[in-house]
């Protein structure tokens, strides 16, 4: 099966101005799908890590990638295929409460 991961964006402003109840049906949805066997994780600090050419590692705190919402959390789930996948994420709180969610289907 597929392999996709889903990446959550959203603000505390536009959570808490979605109705509770919606936010509550969006948790449970969260829960069907863990119960499910998709992984799902809060997100934490970013740190980027460079190693030019093998000659020696840097890193620094902060996100490489940018957006005008924060990135909220991750999901790694199966789906049958690309439209199963957005089907499975399009009722998770992000995408209910003001934030957005991008799916990357993943090769191996």
């Amino acid at each position: 099966m597929p392999t996709f991961i889903a990446i959550g964006y959203g603000d505390v402003a536009g959570y808490e101005k979605t109705d509770p109840v919606v936010r509550d049906r969006a948790h449970a949805h969260d829960a069907d799908l863990r119960r499910n066997g998709a992984r799902m994780w809060t997100s934490g600090t970013p740190v980027q890590i460079r190693n030019p050419e093998g000659a020696g590692t840097t890193h620094e705190h902060g996100a490489y990638m940018t957006s005008h919402l924060p990135v909220a959390g991750f999901i790694l789930l199966e789906a049958d295929d690309l439209d199963h996948a957005i089907a499975l994420v399009a009722d998770t709180p992000c995408a209910v409460a003001h934030g957005v969610v991008e799916v990357w289907p993943m090769s191996e």
